[in-house]
């Protein structure tokens, strides 16, 4: 996985896959990969072809050009988030944000998700990232909650997501503001976990892709990552240790457990043998599936 390609025209999101890293790259670099109809239809596409890919332990998600994504597409006008002007009218209550569906996407996936920050990242930019797992920047990037200035609310689910990432006050000053802001700022916020120079953005974060694809179990990650994300809204810690008990249950039983002692034991790289699209365990999904109705 090299740089990301300086790509223009030809797929909205470019992908590729080596070493059980599938890199998904926006692609509107003219429009500084800014958010339209047909660029979120080819994010939840590829997402869901990742999903299903067992080959794929991690995905990685960056931008083409100079960008990471600059929100949504403003060529619209006035009225570009006046859907009934724009002929898509829908009785109050049961419009759904497109940046929401990918989010949402993002958030059931079984596999980890890290967002490459490679430039500015603002509106559904920087919301887009939030069910992501891991977010590292680049130290050009500008990061923006820019909603309030546009006369619109936070999308993509934020505001279930971003206080539970950095907390209440810092949340409530970069969404009441709107305001743009570096890379430093969001590291030491809590929003990205590390600011590197730009050209060791990508070999960054495949370095840490590539260390959880080569030294992890597939439905090992997948149950964590959904442990720890659906356990964000439980009440009382037994809440976590029956789940973590039913896992600890079922996972040791497993060929994986197997493999990792012995692995272990033995000095050797493993061997996982199980993946997250064909093995997840008969009682996952636990929780109850929501509709978009």
């Amino acid at each position: 996985m090299s740089n990301a390609p300086q790509a223009a025209g030809g797929p909205m999101v470019l992908q590729s896959v080596q070493d059980g890293v599938a890199l998904l790259v926006m692609n509107r670099p003219d429009r500084l990969n800014s958010l339209n109809n047909e660029l979120a239809v080819a994010l939840n596409e590829a997402l869901a072809r990742v999903a299903e890919d067992s080959s794929v332990r991690v995905v990685v998600l960056t931008g083409a050009g100079r960008a990471f994504c600059a929100g949504a597409d403003l060529s619209g006008g006035t009225e570009t988030f006046d859907g009934a002007q724009r002929g898509r009218p829908a009785p109050d209550g049961e419009h759904r944000d497109g940046g929401g569906l990918v989010a949402l996407r993002i958030f059931d996936l079984k596999k980890p998700v890290i967002a490459a920050i490679n430039g500015p990242a603002v509106g559904f930019g920087v919301t887009m990232t939030l069910p992501m797992d891991i977010r590292i920047a680049s130290s050009t990037a500008r990061l923006g909650f820019v909603f309030a200035r546009r006369g619109v609310v936070p999308e993509a689910c934020s505001t279930w997501f971003l206080p539970r990432l950095v907390g209440m006050p810092r949340a409530a000053e970069w969404v009441y503001t709107g305001r743009v802001f570096d890379a430093e700022e969001a590291r030491a916020g809590g929003l990205v976990s590390r600011v590197v120079p730009p050209d060791a953005l990508l070999p960054t974060v495949r370095g840490l892709a590539r260390e959880i694809a080569d030294n992890t179990s597939a439905v090992s990650v997948a149950l964590a990552r959904q442990m720890m994300w659906k356990l964000l809204g439980a009440d009382h810690p037994m809440e976590g240790h029956r789940l973590d008990s039913r896992g600890m249950d079922w996972t040791g039983r497993s060929a994986d457990a197997r493999e990792g002692i012995a692995s272990f034991l033995e000095k050797r790289p493993p061997r996982f043998p199980l993946t997250a699209s064909r093995d997840m365990p008969p009682y996952y999904p636990w929780w109850t599936e929501r509709s978009f109705r």
